[in-house]
């Protein structure tokens, strides 16, 4: 009877994730965000190398509060975004210039003409565009603009307060039992940045201090999942971290949740992101 009533309160846990999840994803702030996030394009790698070396001279002048790069646009398309770039603010970047091509015979190399602006082909001809000229073009991160509010995803917020008694020696014992020795860590740099982290070469786990009781032992009950789920030998996870992050905060919530916590506000939006 024990077992079940176990059983039916993990499954109870697994339905109120997956519920809760399609509620958010199904809100207006999500789309909106969602839509957001579709205009940026994608930019070549030299470009992503140019961009970020030139946000970390300005971090490091003090023009941007961040060294990384967030939204990345053009004038124009910040523009069409309701907020505008400031002079001077921008990043210079390589811009291909493309250009439509035309043909009736696309086998044929020499067969294909250059269209002018506005020309349409003729009819039965096929139509490409090619890159005929690299010019220096700019663009500017979101902290060198002002203007319309941006839109949000809902974000993860961590848990306040005290931890249950002895439910962070319990969980230190299980990943310790497991071959891997738990640190708290002062500094977040050491971990990138992260609230915890599982490294599977020196066998540790790392869960950041500069948070409350009940955050850091949530994050340790993450970090467990990774020690129990996905390891070297479980190259399904470990290929998509996705899949990795939503089965260890999954576990985290149950966890938690056993023990009288409400993991919700950060678990949800962790998860659905």
């Amino acid at each position: 009877m024990r077992n079940e009533t176990r059983e039916a309160k993990l499954e109870a846990l697994e339905e109120r994730i997956v519920r809760s999840v399609e509620e958010l994803v199904s809100g207006d702030d999500w789309r909106q965000a969602m839509e957001f996030a579709a205009r940026f394009r994608s930019r070549s790698f030299n470009n992503t190398l140019l961009i970020w070396a030139q946000h970390l001279e300005a971090y490091e002048q003090g023009r941007v509060p961040t060294p990384t790069p967030t939204w990345v646009a053009g004038f124009q398309d910040w523009k069409k975004m309701g907020r505008w770039a400031e002079a001077g603010g921008g990043y210079e970047i390589r811009a291909p210039v493309r250009v439509r091509f035309a043909t009736a015979t696309p086998k044929d190399p020499a067969s294909w003409r250059r269209l002018a602006k506005g020309q349409s082909p003729r009819p039965g001809e096929v139509v490409q565009r090619r890159v005929v000229n690299v010019v220096p073009a700019h663009v500017w991160d979101v902290s060198r603009t002002h203007g319309a509010e941006l839109p949000e995803l809902p974000s993860p917020k961590l848990l306040e307060g005290e931890a249950p008694a002895g439910l962070w020696e319990g969980l230190a014992t299980q990943v310790e039992s497991l071959g891997y020795e738990v640190l708290r860590m002062p500094d977040s740099d050491a971990i990138r940045g992260a609230n915890g982290m599982t490294d599977y070469e020196t066998r540790q786990v790392l869960v950041r201090t500069g948070m409350d009781p009940a955050a850091q032992v949530k994050t340790l009950a993450h970090e467990l999942g990774h020690v129990r789920l996905h390891g070297p030998n479980q190259q399904d996870a470990r290929q998509h971290r996705g899949i990795g992050e939503v089965e260890a905060e999954s576990l985290a919530l149950m966890i938690a949740a056993a023990h009288g916590m409400d993991t919700s506000d950060y678990t949800i939006p962790y998860v659905a992101g």
